[in-house]
């Protein structure tokens, strides 16, 4: 017989936060996991978990559907629905923020919220971290996911590993053109670089395996890429990304995983989408935002999946170890709020198309006059 796939889906949603964009309401948590026990069930999941980073709700599961499921999705934008009913009779702020159309059309994807999806052969151990993240962009995730399968500097099994020497091959995709593009590390690292540095437009969204552990091809790693203000046409809210990602056995291990994310590399996003920041890793206790709405915020889980059940969670980064990140990221969040509303604090103008800022444009179009 076949071995029999899994699917993880990680789909998450901002559909209504307590004090402005500062976390989730225990209730909407409650509704959501009432959803998915009924879904699991109906034989649609086999397996969820339900959490949040800050103010976005996040539905983690498992099932036997692949990726982009109607009936998986469908679930996912129903439970969002039902979430935003409990929102709005609470009065909290930003009620279904991301929820950007009137019905369903087949999966989330365009809809507003994002998703990241793998399916693949369970290995006899298979640990997955979810990584999610709040106040930021879809390309935050490139600079850590570069470290974690091209840098040796972070994963030290791409030098000791023999079964990391073939490297990771990583799909790109073109946010505002709508392409997308595959290049393979080690070999053609720097034509990755060249685009992945340019996060507001190149995002990795897959990365796939090359060794001889793990299938040729089979996914490893995916990062949701949609940008709220393509859809809306106008700012309603960073957005906020998250990234599954597997680990050991000829992959990255877990603490090299980890590693990528250990220092706070600068984003965008921060408060209203319209300031650079670092990210700031953090264990759930600290699992929202607050100081100019963040500093940007990464929370981390971490699973086995045993026959498409969910073992665990860990709690990745409540470590005392990831105090120092934590202390740097709040003196870079200092530094850069000196700045004000100065670049590069702020961000630059053509990534401000989709805030206010063209509002403000309109308002004063008339008062410019021509430098003789």
């Amino acid at each position: 017989m076949p071995e029999r796939k899994v699917t993880i889906s990680l789909i998450k949603a901002d559909v209504g936060s307590i004090a402005g964009h500062q976390v989730v309401h225990p209730r909407l948590e409650e509704t959501a996991k009432a959803a998915l026990k009924e879904a699991v069930g109906l034989d649609i999941l086999d397996d969820f978990y339900v959490t949040h980073v800050g103010d976005d709700l996040e539905l983690l599961m498992t099932h036997r559907h692949g990726v982009d499921s109607k009936k998986v999705h469908e679930l996912a934008w129903i439970t969002f629905q039902k979430c935003t009913k409990v929102a709005k009779d609470l009065h909290l702020y930003a009620a279904g923020q991301d929820l950007l159309a009137d019905s369903f059309s087949g999966n989330v994807r365009g809809l507003g919220p994002g998703s990241a999806e793998m399916e693949f052969i369970e290995r006899p151990a298979e640990p997955v971290a979810f990584m999610m993240m709040d106040k930021t962009e879809p390309g935050a995730f490139n600079f850590p996911v570069y470290r974690i399968f091209a840098d040796p500097f972070c994963n030290a099994g791409l030098v000791i590993d023999t079964s990391m020497h073939d490297g990771f091959k990583f799909e790109i995709w073109d946010i505002e053109e709508h392409k997308r593009l595959f290049l393979n590390t080690p070999e053609e690292s720097y034509d990755l670089l060249a685009f992945i540095g340019a996060k507001s437009r190149y995002v990795i969204k897959h990365v796939f395996a090359r060794g001889n552990k793990v299938p040729k091809d089979e996914p490893i790693a995916c990062v949701s890429t949609d940008k709220l203000s393509q859809i809306a046409g106008q700012y309603v809210g960073k957005d906020d990304p998250v990234a599954v990602i597997r680990a050991q056995s000829g992959l990255p291990g877990m603490g090299e995983i980890l590693e990528g994310f250990s220092w706070p590399w600068l984003v965008s996003g921060w408060n209203r989408g319209s300031h650079n920041g670092p990210v700031m890793p953090v264990g759930l206790k600290d699992n929202r935002t607050s100081r100019f709405d963040g500093p940007p915020r990464l929370f981390g889980l971490g699973f086995q999946i045993a026959d498409g059940k969910f073992v665990g969670p860990v709690d990745l980064f409540d470590d005392p170890a990831f105090d120092p990140s934590r202390r740097q990221a709040a003196e870079i969040a200092d530094y850069m709020r000196r700045m004000g509303p100065f670049e590069p604090h702020r961000l630059p103008m053509d990534e401000m198309e989709y805030t206010t800022m063209p509002k403000l444009m309109g308002k004063l179009k008339d008062k410019w006059e021509d430098v003789k």
